[in-house]
């Protein structure tokens, strides 16, 4: 059995985590606002389709952890580890790559994700 308290510590440390009020968080899932106010609330336990919609729309959310606590979260990153990992979506990413090696070096990464999301690396 779920405990509700602690899924709802949870839940808030999701919409923190990815900077998102309960309204805009209620959209990225697919649910009405109301649905999260009343479990935020203590009102209202989860369904399973409600959690489904939060790892559909979150991928970073481990399911073990979001049931009861136990893992990570966010769950396990991809890093970068060199330029020739990252693909730009311009055809002359070569030409980035020759210029980034010349004496420079990398500042910061900001990868954007299609839920509008994004992950900055600073070096």
């Amino acid at each position: 059995m779920i405990n509700t308290e602690d899924f709802i510590k949870r839940l808030q440390k999701i919409i923190d985590y990815y900077g998102e009020s309960a309204s805009s968080f209620a959209e990225k899932i697919g649910v009405q606002r109301s649905s999260i106010s009343h479990i935020l609330s203590g009102r209202n336990k989860p369904s399973l389709d409600f959690i489904l919609k939060i790892l559909s729309a979150f991928p970073e959310v481990d399911l073990y952890w979001l049931f009861n606590g136990k893992g990570k979260f966010p769950s396990e990153e991809k890093t970068v580890d060199t330029i020739e990992d990252i693909t730009p979506p311009e055809s002359n990413h070569k030409n980035l790559i020759a210029e980034v090696k010349k004496d420079k070096t990398i500042d910061r990464i900001v990868i954007f994700y299609s839920d509008g999301s994004f992950k900055n690396y600073d070096n």
